[in-house]
């Protein structure tokens, strides 16, 4: 029993059993939550999915109804002042002051953070560095770019460097140079820190998350690698091009072959028992004069998988 207490102390981030109600409507619904060591974990879900009322109760900014959340080990709701300070907090909108200059800025969230007075300077421009923001630091945050208005709510996020990071949407409103400047940003906060980001954008999940999980109507739908996201319910299938299809009910009498979707005039997507290979049977077939000219493993896309766990309303 200790080995397994010391495991789960080990944790980053540990939710268990979260709920969240608003009278009869729960946000959140016994929501378990594990953030590892070394890795970016997404939270993804459509709009009203219950991800910023997750991150909220994670940051320690909503009490939840029910359910426990630990920080690097700390109960945040019995040792709050001590779990966040191993956290770092970016919201949906940034807590920035425009009548700041970046420096003036930073190194109030550096003392809030109640960073010792003679690490101050040296945090501040560490995160000013890692967030590319040392050109700007003498200027003010409201005369910056929406990019650089976001680095700089990164840069508060880590300036006293926690162990883990919590980012709620962090390129919402960015243009895709700026998208793709704070995604790389991410992806180099992962390989030191903890990173927990929020979003409703795939492409997002795919470029910079190590493992996701789907929230749908304030429950976890699904946990799991990027990898095996993409293979999650996209059923065993391959992908067929034939330049003259013959009628889809000879197609479906090849052995082994479970379903068929047409993708287009002369491509087809056909399912299969997964301990079947109607590989060589569909070869074989199409020698009549199918004239095939592409057979090859089906992938199911990310947004394939995504509106198949949340399209349908929660029984």
């Amino acid at each position: 029993m200790p080995e397994q207490d010391t495991a789960e102390s080990a944790l980053p981030l540990r939710a268990q059993g979260l709920s969240r109600s608003y009278g009869t409507l729960a946000a959140v619904d016994r929501l378990d939550l594990e953030l590892r060591c070394g890795e970016v974990l997404g939270l993804l879900g459509p709009n009203g999915a219950g991800k910023t009322t997750t991150m909220q109760m994670l940051t320690g900014n909503l009490a939840p109804s029910v359910g426990s959340i630990s920080i690097c080990g700390i109960d945040l709701l019995k040792e709050p002042k001590a779990a966040k300070a191993r956290l770092g907090y970016l919201p949906e909108t940034p807590p920035l002051y425009p009548e700041f200059t970046v420096d003036e800025y930073l190194t109030l969230a550096a003392r809030l953070h109640r960073v010792a007075k003679g690490d101050l300077a040296a945090a501040v421009e560490k995160a000013k560095a890692r967030c590319g923001l040392s050109q700007v630091s003498k200027r003010l945050i409201g005369a910056l770019s929406k990019g650089y208005q976001q680095r700089v709510g990164i840069a508060q996020a880590i300036v006293h460097n926690p162990e883990v990071i919590v980012l709620d949407e962090p390129t919402v409103g960015l243009d895709p140079n700026q998208i793709r400047e704070i995604r790389a940003l991410i992806r180099e906060l992962g390989r030191e820190k903890s990173v927990l980001l929020s979003t409703h954008i795939l492409p997002e999940v795919e470029s910079v998350c190590d493992r996701v999980q789907i929230l749908h109507h304030g429950r976890m739908v699904y946990s799991d690698a990027i990898h095996a996201l993409k293979q999650f319910r996209g059923g065993d299938g391959l992908l067929v091009g034939l330049r003259q299809p013959p009628q889809e009910s000879e197609i479906a009498a090849i052995p082994g072959i479970t379903g068929i979707q047409r993708v287009s005039d002369t491509m087809f997507r056909l399912y299969h028992d997964p301990d079947t290979d109607p590989t060589e049977a569909i070869v074989k077939s199409a020698t009549g004069g199918w004239g095939l000219y592409q057979i090859s493993p089906a992938q199911t896309s990310l947004e394939e998988v995504f509106v198949q766990l949340t399209q349908h309303e929660e029984t």
